[in-house]
């Protein structure tokens, strides 16, 4: 007897539970964002130029912890390089990627984020006598937060490390604009 007093009063607890945790914040399913704002790519290497860039960002939150996200940036700016004891200059083209998202909520309107992803970055470098052109791709990671004026706007400040395949590493420092949809 008690056992089915039991049964049918936790059945009845999450029948009332179910439409509560609907309504709740934590759990208000997807949310689409994006963000625009300025970065610096600073390389570890080549007499370590720094690089400005406008960097934009799309992504998804799903739920309270996880999300994804796609960046594309746009060099600003070349900087002094040293390459083998040849000065030169070196511009970042433009830089994509993707990203998982962790989000961990400090405060209503506020987040700390970590980020793991893979990206392509296209770099120009001129030397005297000549320029060259390529890519490299990188596995990317990084931490930040966030924090929301209202329920679609915000600011956000983060920083990322870029492993490069075959260059050096760089670490990239940012500042954006975010706006949910």
């Amino acid at each position: 007897m008690k056992a089915t007093l039991f049964a049918a009063g936790a059945a009845a607890a999450l029948l009332f539970a179910a439409p509560a945790f609907a309504d709740s914040p934590s759990y208000a399913g997807t949310t689409f964002y994006g963000d625009l704002g300025y970065t610096n790519l600073g390389l570890s290497g080549y007499g370590n130029p720094d690089i400005s860039a406008i960097t934009g960002r799309l992504g998804a939150r799903f739920g309270e912890y996880l999300g994804v996200e796609g960046e594309a940036s746009g060099g600003l700016n070349s900087d002094h390089v040293n390459i083998g004891g040849t000065a030169g200059d070196a511009r970042m083209n433009d830089q994509y990627a993707a990203y998982a998202v962790g989000y961990l909520p400090v405060m209503p309107n506020a987040d700390i984020l970590a980020r793991i992803g893979y990206g392509n970055t296209d770099f120009h470098t001129t030397v005297p006598g000549g320029s060259f052109h390529g890519s490299d791709t990188s596995w990317n990671w990084g931490v930040g937060g966030q924090y929301f004026f209202d329920s679609h706007n915000g600011v956000r400040a983060d920083y990322t490390r870029a492993d490069y395949e075959h260059g050096p590493d760089a670490n990239i420092w940012g500042v954006s604009y975010v706006r949910k949809f």
